[in-house]
């Protein structure tokens, strides 16, 4: 079992018998401040956290042989409209599963790519030339955006922001029409008699 505590500060005083609490209880020790966890790079600044997969990406462009690829700039062209494609050419379906999966996890911290990767893996049953070359455009993408991740700022209050857009029988495979939505929010963690605190992580196993 994991489990990250957040805090203003490694070990404050409300901290330490909460731990000694959960070792009572369970087999586990300290681990320090969190900096990775299961593929998740971890950025601890003074009031922010940063979260991003860096290596995970690097690691996953190396393994499909698209480490060299030449960058582009968007994931997706907006003139692409992916269908089931009968008459195209198939490809492996266990090299695509494997690569759409592996997207699916990148997607914890780039939100950006998360249509488009679901678009795809939408095809896994039956993967065609189009479908995989849709998906070797998003890893060109991610050539030339490594580093770009998740940022968590703390010195902000809560406050939610909506996007929302809609198209007329925009999707090839059943007409129907699509409906986007996005909600962001931010939250301040306060602890303890309403006392700013900025975010902490803290791992234990």
């Amino acid at each position: 079992m994991w489990m990250i505590s957040y805090s203003d500060q490694p070990m404050k005083n409300y901290e330490r018998p909460f731990v000694e609490i959960m070792k009572s209880e369970f087999k586990m020790s300290m681990m320090g401040e969190l900096n990775y966890f299961l593929g998740l790079q971890v950025k601890q600044l003074k009031d922010d956290i940063f979260l991003n997969q860096a290596k995970y990406c690097k690691d996953l462009l190396t393994k499909f042989g698209m480490d060299k690829c030449k960058s582009i700039s968007t994931p997706f062209s907006t003139s692409c409209h992916l269908d089931h494609d009968v008459a195209g050419n198939s490809v492996d379906e266990t090299k695509y599963r494997g690569l759409i999966g592996s997207l699916l996890y990148l997607t914890a911290s780039r939100t950006n790519i998360m249509f488009v990767v679901c678009m795809c893996a939408r095809f896994q049953s039956a993967p065609k030339e189009s479908h995989f070359n849709a998906a070797k455009r998003i890893m060109k993408y991610l050539q030339g955006t490594k580093d770009v991740g998740l940022w968590c700022p703390g010195n902000i209050s809560l406050s939610v922001t909506g996007y929302s857009d809609s198209d007329f029988a925009g999707c090839k495979i059943d007409k129907k029409k699509h409906k986007w939505h996005l909600s962001l929010a931010w939250i301040k963690l306060d602890i303890l008699a309403m006392q700013k605190a900025s975010v902490r992580c803290s791992l234990y196993c």
